[in-house]
């Protein structure tokens, strides 16, 4: 049972995947950090999108981060199976 200061929080939870998306102001080790704090929590796939530099950073439980250059598509791997993500769009 939660106690009456933990009911007035947002509940312990961590989502399976979380998309982030740098925008031109934002600086990338802040998010880098959140997306840490994401792993620590038991995310299980993350996309730390930078647009800027045409970089993926992709988290994954228990694996070191993967950077991909200039990818064309990310998949939604066995956390999103079939989705694939177009990024077309976001590097034009």
């Amino acid at each position: 049972m939660n106690t009456p200061e933990q009911q007035e929080t947002f509940p312990p939870l961590c989502p399976d995947f979380v998309l982030e998306l740098r925008s031109k102001s934002d600086n990338m080790e802040p998010l880098r950090q959140k997306m840490q704090e994401y792993i620590d929590n038991q995310l299980r796939l993350g996309w730390l999108i930078d647009p800027n530099h045409k970089k993926v950073e992709i988290y994954r439980l228990n694996q070191p981060v993967e950077v991909l250059k200039s990818p064309k598509t990310l998949s939604g791997e066995d956390v999103l199976p079939g989705f694939v993500l177009d990024l077309e769009f976001v590097w034009n």
